[in-house]
């Protein structure tokens, strides 16, 4: 069993891997640019203040992010596309630089062009608005956004074309010099073009710097002494990154969070245990009996009731309004009373949330007690433990009830990464602050990191919880064994 477990630990590395890479790999084409959101938080003003924001203070947070790094360790691609597009800042700006790219194939005029057209972009910004240019001005920049994003030539000529009419206006005539410049380095990307290198593979290597080095194993150095800069950590030693809604650090965010998820899903597996397996198996032993026909009915009632449902009766019923005012209809504890004041503060907030989460799994784990009970008391030794008249009490517990056990180590492995992952319309319903409710405020915020973060450890846990049902399988059974044989 021992090699067994090293053997499995060994094969989650790579399993490891593969997740990390496929994880990583979403956040990289996520929608949204996570610096934009981050101001946007930070200075709590609208998407019109983004696009005024310091250049300086969003080269910055990019580098605090490591967002200024190549994706990966290494590419491959075409000879087009240079080895320092990454550099580029604005990610709308390098996905319309990859599509002129992929058109004309000239990286050198390419690039002339888009610096020279940030070039205007800050000579535009710098003429001061009056009374006769205010309409051209707003004119003008709108067709500077415009060709941050265009590629096709019909596109291109109508921005340039308002950018002529606008600079025919007021103050605005003594900057045409600096667009008649950017329409000839526009012309020469144009005209020399060199498409051939689209179908030249190229193969290009960055090391260790780069972004998912930096957030899978970090860039702190793993032995030695810390120099004080700021580095990542990255997710193997606990640093998920930075959550982009507040800026705090999502192992912060997510520790919060999975106190509660965690503590409420244990008293919730205990409790759906400790009721559905004694009924799986006095229903076995029971078998077609009003009792056994009783129960199996309220269970699947019961099943057949979407949580959300009962949740919100139970809140309009049980919660105050025209009716019943027993329970408290969102989770607000006051834990500063003392461990038992505590234990009281949370059985009363936590009562109707358990009841919630746990009615539901009683009718299902229950069956697949009853199943499993069911196929071992027709097995050969328990017909001979009856002929040695060894008592019903005895036969279930001591040699039925092992065996039947392996449906219900099945679902047991799944457990791990639920208890983390809570109930995300429970959790809403009743304002409890765990992981289902963080998970979809990410999710809808578009926080990333902590939205890949959960899925890592969701991940990690399903391994974990498969070999803990392994383990598991071999205790509650002899005849298995993981061991070869020869």
């Amino acid at each position: 069993m021992f090699k067994y477990i090293i053997k499995r630990i060994f094969i989650f590395i790579p399993t490891l891997l593969v997740v990390s890479l496929l994880t990583f790999g979403l956040s990289s084409i996520a929608p949204g640019d996570p610096v934009e959101q981050m101001l946007t938080s930070q200075s709590g003003e609208g998407s019109s203040a983004n696009l005024q924001a310091n250049e300086q203070a969003y080269m910055d947070k990019r580098k605090e992010l490591g967002l200024d790094l190549p994706i990966f360790y290494f590419s491959f691609g075409q000879k087009a596309i240079p080895d320092t597009l990454h550099l580029v800042p604005k990610r709308a700006h390098r996905e319309n630089l990859e599509r002129l790219i992929d058109k004309h194939g000239n990286w050198p005029q390419i690039s002339d062009y888009y610096y020279n057209l940030k070039d205007f972009e800050r000579t535009l910004y710098n003429v001061e608005r009056d009374s006769l240019n205010e309409t051209a001005l707003i004119n003008a920049k709108d067709a500077i956004k415009g060709l941050y994003a265009s590629y096709d030539n019909i596109d291109t000529k109508k921005h340039f074309d308002d950018l002529s009419n606008a600079m025919s206006v007021g103050s605005l005539t003594n900057i045409k010099s600096e667009l008649t410049k950017l329409q000839a380095t526009h012309n020469t990307m144009e005209t020399q073009e060199t498409k051939w290198k689209k179908w030249v593979p190229s193969f290009k290597f960055y090391g260790l710097q780069n972004r998912y080095h930096q957030w899978f194993f970090g860039d702190k150095p793993w032995f030695g002494k810390d120099d004080g800069t700021w580095r990542s950590a990255g997710f193997l030693r606990g640093d998920f990154g930075i959550s982009y809604k507040d800026q705090r650090p999502v192992s912060t965010v997510l520790w919060e969070a999975i106190r509660w998820t965690f503590g409420i899903n244990i008293v919730a597996i205990f409790i759906t245990y400790i009721i559905a397996i004694p009924l799986g198996i006095f229903s076995a032993r029971n078998k077609g009996s009003a009792f056994d026909q009783i129960i199996t009915t309220i269970l699947f009632l019961l099943f057949a009731l979407p949580s959300f449902w009962i949740a919100t009766l139970m809140i309009i019923y049980l919660c105050g309004g025209d009716y019943f005012d027993w329970f408290p209809p969102f989770f607000r504890p006051d834990l500063s009373g003392g461990f038992f004041n505590d234990f009281k503060e949370l059985a009363y907030y936590l009562c109707l949330p358990l009841i919630c989460w746990t009615y539901s799994s009683f009718a299902y784990l229950s069956r697949q007690m009853r199943g499993g009970m069911l196929a071992v008391l027709g097995e050969d030794y328990i017909r001979t433990a009856k002929a040695k008249g060894l008592s019903n009490a005895s036969i279930t517990w001591k040699h039925a009830l092992r065996n039947s056990l392996l449906p219900i180590i099945t679902i047991f492995a799944s457990i791990f990464p639920r208890a983390i992952g809570g109930s995300i319309i429970i959790e809403i319903i009743f304002s409890i602050p765990g992981m289902g409710k963080v998970g979809y405020e990410a999710v809808v915020a578009r926080n990333y990191p902590i939205v890949f973060a959960v899925m890592m450890f969701a991940a990690i846990l399903t391994l974990v919880g498969y070999l803990v049902a392994d383990i598991l399988y071999a205790v509650v059974d002899p005849r298995i064994s993981f061991n070869n044989k020869k």
